[in-house]
């Protein structure tokens, strides 16, 4: 009978016994000897993957406090870990959900070690045994630390491992004890779970991901998998995306013999979360956040007045932004979400444990709440390009959960946004897309002739051009244009907009002569309808200067900009940024009248003036810099203009990023300006590596690339080494000002 084992504590008049693991007494008695070891301390389940916790492996005396989300795996690493240990005295197990099971778990071991009476008196000399010899004790789950005064075992020679959900260092770690944060798998640990169940299959990566490496979800999902007839990884993700946590991990796929799902766990985890004060704040902010990026929202989108005024409606008190970011430290507390300085982290599987737990008119308010809070904090102007990506994230994740809730009764502003902030991130390709895409959803959402689609239809027109292909731009506003005046009639502001935006791209197409002929007819109806001052007509007037200039009129140009001045400064004041990009055109205009010397002393008080009122790093500031390094270089000092594009370049860099149209064109400004400098060979090399970029970011088709291609020529044909293609002169160095001012 050498099969037969016995584990824990047992006791009867006779056994055989081939093997024992725990205290065995025969002839009954409760067991008196050490060394002992708990029968309550769980199995290591099948596959177990080892965790990487330092602070556990080098536990000699003292504590570690195991932290973190609920379905972790800090039972299992704790019991891992307890199973392990055989040179101390006493290994016990203790349920420390609350007070009560906590007394009654260190009484249970004080029936171990004494002849003690009740609970309280077991719990006692419990812990007075507990200075004097070596043990280890596990409180599990540990649910308020503040219950626990007076009951945390102590000694020399011990070590107390606590397993929690909650985040509070300042209450679960002392001198002699240690936080550490259990996280999810990594993915290698994750796939070898997966491989250890269901075998060398396919899909095995795919799943881990969308589960989020989470250990529980991870274990559930492979047993559901693994009996369920015909199912394989592709069809449980498939499944996944139209079924609720429940069905997905149900009770019945429990491992182990545990029914814990994902959805209990965390269900627990939440409401523990909300009953910290400030009470029921908890709850709703995590359903906002259930719609977000949960690799990062930014804090200023959930401490934004949209957020708070939907947190307040639930309560009877106005909540204040420091009620909401209370609300946010209470999640943390329970290990829900994870947050830094401006942004906040929380796993896929708690939003959707939250998203499915939402009642059916709900959905439409927190829609709008998130979409209101993201438009509330994008800025207007975006200076920080981490901040706006994270932006352009949430904004993607949100309009895959709300569906058609943002398209009524129309479409939400933060959709134009988004696709803005795109097209001004310098990623002009994945705008067009964005746009292509979202004219789809306008016109099966709204019709044809609604606004908001008449709108998309510019947008996505305006970025068509600047992704190089002006002829399309100017075909897509012909025709929108067509469309507003049968919808809108020939005086609506809309349609005055198209009619600016299809003279631009008319002279970027070749036409100058046309587009100022174009912009003629616009200013006369502008100036019926707005009259003479209104900004659009001073805007329409700074065009038509413009492409007047662009049709070999010079002189022209400058003198329609020096009284658009005049007239700007007196109805908009000088620190208009209307009136600053005036002054911008003006200087242009200056040096190609071929006063170079006047044109830079007009960029240099410009960029003061700039500095000051927009700041250093607006993209105004940047340009007018662009163009005072260009009128530097014309000026004869060409090593000055390669200096001032090198330190612009690196603030481009900062700000822009190194794929941004605006850094590459000053990469191409400052190759033009080397050369300039004595220096053919250096311009070409420079030239040649912005080549591979320019065609990687826009395009081999885009009219930048073609233009790279023929400086690389001419610098090298200059530089004696060789050529591939016709040299063509260039204009100098590229001029990135803001003249034509498209609407």
């Amino acid at each position: 009978m050498s099969d037969n084992r016995l584990t824990g504590d047992v006791s009867g008049a006779a056994a055989q016994i081939g093997a024992v693991y725990g205290p065995v007494t025969v002839g009954g008695g409760p067991p008196k000897r050490l060394p002992f070891r708990s029968g309550g301390v769980p199995p290591v389940v099948r596959d177990f993957q080892p965790r990487s916790v330092p602070e556990l492996e080098s536990l000699v005396s003292g504590g570690v406090v195991l932290s973190g989300l609920g379905g972790v795996g800090k039972t299992q690493a704790a019991a891992e870990y307890a199973r392990r240990q055989w040179s101390v005295d006493l290994v016990g197990w203790v349920t420390a959900s609350t007070q009560t099971s906590v007394v009654s778990g260190l009484a249970a071991l004080g029936r171990v070690v004494s002849d003690a009476g009740d609970d309280e008196d077991a719990a006692r000399q419990f812990l007075t045994w507990c200075t004097t010899h070596s043990w280890l004790v596990v409180f599990d789950d540990v649910a308020d630390p503040g219950e626990l005064a007076g009951l945390w075992p102590q000694g020399p020679d011990g070590r107390l491992v606590v397993t929690t959900r909650r985040n509070e260092p300042w209450a679960l770690a002392s001198d002699t004890s240690e936080l550490a944060q259990v996280g999810v798998f990594t993915a290698s640990e994750s796939h070898a779970y997966l491989r250890g169940v269901l075998g060398e299959v396919e899909g095995i990566p795919e799943l881990a991901a969308l589960l989020g490496y989470l250990p529980l979800a991870i274990s559930q999902a492979a047993a559901y998998v693994k009996r369920t007839p015909g199912m394989d990884c592709f069809k449980y993700a498939a499944k996944w995306q139209r079924s609720s946590l429940t069905k997905m991990f149900p009770a019945w796929a429990g491992v182990d013999g545990r029914r814990d799902t994902v959805a209990t766990t965390w269900g627990i985890s939440i409401e523990a979360a909300d009953l910290l004060e400030p009470a029921g704040l908890a709850r709703p902010m995590l359903a906002v956040m259930s719609l977000l990026d949960p690799n990062g929202i930014p804090l200023s989108v959930l401490t934004s007045e949209p957020v708070l005024d939907y947190l307040s409606s639930g309560c009877s008190q106005e909540v204040e932004e420091d009620d909401a970011a209370e609300a946010l430290a209470n999640l943390s507390r329970l290990n829900l979400i994870a947050f830094d300085a401006d942004q906040v982290y929380v796993h896929s599987l708690v939003q959707k444990v939250t998203r499915d737990q939402l009642s059916g008119d709900r959905l439409p308010v927190l829609s709008h709440v998130a979409a209101d809070a993201l438009r509330r904090a994008w800025p207007e102007v975006e200076r920080d390009t981490a901040l706006g990506a994270m932006l352009r994230f949430n904004a993607g994740v949100l309009a895959g959960h709300a569906g058609a809730h943002l398209w009524h009764p129309d479409c939400h502003s933060m959709l134009f946004r988004a696709g803005t902030s795109l097209g001004e991130a310098g990623q002009v390709h994945a705008a067009v897309t964005y746009h292509h895409a979202f004219l789809a959803s306008a016109n099966r959402h709204l019709g044809p002739d609604h606004p908001d689609t008449l709108r998309t239809r510019s947008n996505l027109a305006h970025w068509t051009g600047h992704n190089g292909d002006a002829a399309a731009a100017k075909q897509a506003y012909t025709q929108l244009l067509e469309d507003q005046l049968r919808t809108l009639g020939p005086d609506h502001p809309n349609t005055l907009i198209t009619r600016n935006n299809l003279a631009h791209w008319t002279g970027e197409t070749g036409e100058p002569s046309t587009a100022a002929q174009e912009y003629t007819q616009l200013l006369a109806d502008r100036i019926r309808i707005l009259g003479p001052d209104h900004p659009d007509t001073l805007r329409t007037r700074s065009n038509l200067a413009h492409w007047t200039g662009e049709t070999g009129d010079a002189a022209a140009a400058k003198q329609a900009y020096t009284q658009l001045l005049e007239d700007q400064l007196r109805t908009l004041g000088p620190d208009h940024p209307n009136t600053l990009i005036t002054r911008n055109n003006l200087a242009r205009w200056t040096g190609q009248t071929g006063d170079a010397a006047a044109a830079k002393q007009a960029y240099t008080q410009l960029l003061e003036d700039q500095l000051r009122t927009l700041g250093p790093d607006h993209p105004d500031t940047l340009t007018t810099r662009n163009n005072l390094a260009h009128s530097t270089g014309e000026t004869g000092e060409p090593s000055t203009a390669a200096q001032e594009y090198t330190q612009l370049l690196a603030d481009r860099i900062r700000i822009l990023g190194p794929d941004h149209p605006d850094t590459l064109r000053t990469r191409s400004n400052l190759a033009e300006w080397i050369g300039e400098a004595g220096e053919p060979a250096a311009a070409a090399h420079a030239h040649a590596e912005l080549l591979v970029d320019t065609i990687r970011v826009l395009g081999v088709d885009h009219p930048d690339t073609e233009m790279t291609r023929k400086a690389i020529a001419r610098w090298r044909q200059k530089a004696g080494l060789g050529d591939t293609e016709e040299a063509e002169d260039r204009s100098a160095a590229a001029d990135s000002g803001n003249h034509d001012q498209p609407e």
